[in-house]
């Protein structure tokens, strides 16, 4: 019991001094070196705006001048005069149906591809051609098909959050070991079985860093796809803003289509995490 005892405070004691050495290190890694990052964008923003003052504001400026838009997100002062916080949103459920849909689309199409050879001959020379197309080169076809914007916009982002979910849901589902698949068929386990307790859970970081890389195209293409097609998103906030020379909202755009970006990408990792059971790995 005493040896126990005198484990127990050893332990605790090494700990303790462990986390002492480790405290400066996450202090600065979490905290002072990214505070420093966002210092000098800022400081080098105000370097320039001090040069061009005429089209730019400073920091302190920019900030006066959105406080309404930040301390009033969700305003409604007529028809076309809503806050950026309605503005996100719109923008947000465009994203949120059509990579739903190119998830609901583009997984099955990964399978498909990954377990037949006959597939990956037949749709591959189509992925590798469709894959490069610039996004805006779907909206005018969107357009055609649709006559509306916003459907338009849904499709636009349907199409291009297909690919990296397609090629990584292939690539996760051919990689799945040899062994596995032929102890199951030792076994006799059905397809189906085989698909639900070994491909699909191996497959699924695989599966997952190709959401993570369409949901990052997704949000990046909805803002240009906005500024083209108008309407109520904050892809429109950002080109109605700089038609009236209003660069201070515009920068306001930026933060916050960044911050989205983020917080859309952390929040699907740490569904991976939790699905998967295993941390995710960092975008680049």
């Amino acid at each position: 019991m005493v040896c126990q005892l005198n484990l127990a405070a050893m332990f605790a004691v090494a700990t303790q001094a462990t986390w002492k050495r480790a405290k400066p290190l996450i202090v600065r890694d979490v905290v002072l070196l990214p505070l420093a990052g966002f210092a000098g964008v800022i400081i080098l923003w105000w370097v320039i705006a001090l040069f061009r003052h005429e089209l730019m504001p400073t920091p302190p400026e920019a900030l006066a001048k959105n406080w309404d838009y930040i301390l009033n997100p969700f305003y409604r002062r007529g028809p076309g005069d809503l806050g950026i916080g309605w503005l996100l949103l719109a923008s947000l459920r465009r994203v949120g149906l059509g990579f739903g849909l190119g998830a609901v689309v583009a997984i099955p199409l990964g399978f498909l591809i990954g377990m037949s050879r006959a597939a990956l001959l037949a749709l591959n020379p189509l992925i590798q051609i469709f894959r490069p197309v610039s996004p805006l080169v779907w909206l005018p076809i969107a357009l055609a098909i649709f006559n509306s914007a916003e459907p338009s916009a849904v499709f636009v982002i349907f199409i291009t959050s297909l690919w990296s979910t397609i090629t990584n849901t292939a690539l996760g589902v051919s990689s799945v070991s040899k062994d596995y698949l032929e102890v199951a068929q030792v076994l006799e386990m059905p397809r189906s079985r085989q698909i639900l307790k070994i491909i699909l859970p191996a497959s699924l970081p695989y599966i997952f860093t190709g959401l993570r890389i369409s949901l990052g195209i997704a949000w990046l293409v909805i803002v240009a796809v906005e500024m083209l097609t108008g309407g109520i998103g904050i892809g429109f906030f950002v080109w109605d803003e700089w038609n009236r020379l209003n660069l201070s909202s515009v920068f306001l755009a930026v933060v916050v289509i960044g911050l989205t970006g983020l917080v859309l990408d952390s929040a699907l990792a740490r569904l991976q995490a939790w699905v998967t059971h295993r941390p995710a790995a960092k975008q680049g």
